[in-house]
């Protein structure tokens, strides 16, 4: 099931050039993106991500595989939470996101796909994807990639901003995401490409499809699926490997 996002005519001619252009988007932005994230969660941003891994189960000791990992901001957590005796590697298809992250995150990093995963099956306990839903093209192709990866009993937590069914909560979203925060980026790091990734950040989440059509999808992948909203905005999917 191929999912329908930002219009082609905004950020790409051709369906085919989306990967390339996303990865482009990011790259020219990425030395600024942890910065930008910073500003846009009023500096809670980490502790949310923490929060939500404990949340969902992480432990001491697992495996773990961060899907979209970027500049590792969720990988960090990740990493905290398994210890020295756990693993977490990272795969995202941003080079310049996973250079500027290599000095915060000290796990394994790797370039690549969510719907192409380069790991041999059953090889993790726990996978987690930070804000980077609305980029997958393929649900059902990416949760059977990761149903692949993960050990039977594995755990799945993906975390995605998502536009609240109140007009009134959902006019001040897209006012802060899709106005303020792009330019609050865009002077913070007098960087123009900083502030186009902030637009295209509100842009995905706008058209990211509807929690209904995920949990589905994971289903139909082989796993239990569960929607916890917070603050009405963050949703967390969790799903264990049947």
């Amino acid at each position: 099931m191929v999912q329908p996002l930002t219009s082609p005519s905004k950020y790409w001619r051709a369906a085919g050039e989306r990967q390339e252009s996303v990865n482009d988007l990011f790259d020219r932005a990425a030395v600024h993106y942890d910065r930008a994230c910073r500003l846009m969660s009023f500096g809670t941003g980490q502790s949310y991500r923490r929060e939500a891994l404990q949340r969902a189960g992480l432990k001491a000791g697992m495996r773990v595989l961060d899907i979209g990992t970027g500049t590792g901001l969720l990988a960090r957590e990740a990493a905290a939470l398994v210890g020295a005796q756990g693993l977490v590697i990272g795969i995202d298809p941003s080079f310049g996101m996973l250079l500027a992250g290599r000095n915060s995150f000290a796990g394994t990093t790797v370039r690549g796909l969510g719907e192409r995963l380069p790991f041999t099956t059953g090889q993790f306990d726990f996978l987690t994807m930070g804000y980077a839903l609305r980029h997958v093209c393929d649900l059902d192709q990416a949760f059977a990639e990761y149903a692949r990866v993960l050990k039977p009993g594995g755990q799945v937590l993906l975390l995605e901003i998502t536009v609240p069914s109140s007009r009134i909560t959902r006019a001040l979203l897209r006012a802060y995401l899709g106005g303020v925060v792009p330019l609050l980026t865009r002077w913070s790091t007098r960087s123009r490409d900083a502030g186009s990734l902030m637009h295209f950040y509100w842009d995905t989440i706008v058209r990211c499809v509807p929690a209904e059509v995920v949990l589905a999808s994971l289903r139909r992948s082989g796993f239990t699926a569960e929607r916890l909203v917070m603050n009405a905005i963050f949703s967390e999917y969790r799903g264990v490997l049947r």
